[in-house]
């Protein structure tokens, strides 16, 4: 079992930053390819970015130029750094890790709350 925990979320203004991080303690994220999804009320959940264990990556359209995935996994941890943020960008940010060869191993963490307001 992998326990995700996220953090980094909050309340910032528009045209702001925050660096949200997904890590586990008890475990290693290195043979794991890791997401990060977003659901803003009322709508489904949505993929944001992803890095796959060799460290390629994926952004969404609407993100793309603005948020940036990394891994640090000497720290077991994925991070999202996510500028010039706008209204839109408010949602429950949640990580995703799926076992890079046995795809079956998915794990969620709880989420964290990004709201983007003046």
């Amino acid at each position: 079992q992998v326990q995700l925990v996220e953090s980094g979320g909050g309340l910032v203004q528009p045209g702001g930053s925050l660096r949200l991080s997904c890590a586990t303690s008890r475990n290693s994220l290195i043979t794991f390819d890791v997401s990060w999804y977003r659901q803003a009320p009322g709508k489904q959940r949505e993929l944001v970015a992803g890095i796959t264990s060799g460290g390629s990556t994926n952004y969404a359209e609407y993100v793309k130029g603005r948020f940036t995935i990394s891994r640090d996994n000497a720290k077991n941890t994925v991070y999202l750094q996510m500028n010039n943020l706008e209204p839109e960008d408010t949602a429950v940010y949640y990580c995703n890790a799926i076992h890079s060869r046995l795809a079956f191993l998915s794990y969620w963490g709880q989420g964290t709350q990004v709201t983007v307001s003046s």
